[in-house]
């Protein structure tokens, strides 16, 4: 099981487009579009997400589902539980400087 969160930032960890990221599956960019703009878990195809996660798996990506221990070594991230997570606000700019 994999969200649109997890992957969107799986394609950022490999420094892939979208285009980039069907190529690697054996999927359609519109197909990895949707997946993308999933609310929660992606749905699909149970073919095309085999394809996605082993792509992912063979590209060195870890799916971590919530609550278990990664059991791989490296560096990761994971993302904090709903409700510690803080929205990014980008700073207003002025001409003034500090």
């Amino acid at each position: 099981m994999i969200t649109a969160v997890q992957l969107r930032a799986a394609r950022v960890l490999l420094g892939l487009d979208q285009r980039q990221l069907a190529s690697l599956s054996g999927l359609s960019v519109p197909t990895i579009q949707r997946m993308e703009a999933s609310e929660a878990v992606v749905r699909g195809h149970v073919d095309s997400l085999v394809k996605l996660i082993a792509a992912l798996d063979a590209a060195g990506i870890e799916i971590i589902n919530e609550g278990s221990i990664s059991q791989a070594q490296g560096r990761g991230v994971r993302l904090k539980a709903s409700g510690a997570r803080q929205p990014h606000k980008a700073r207003k700019r002025t001409g003034a400087s500090r």
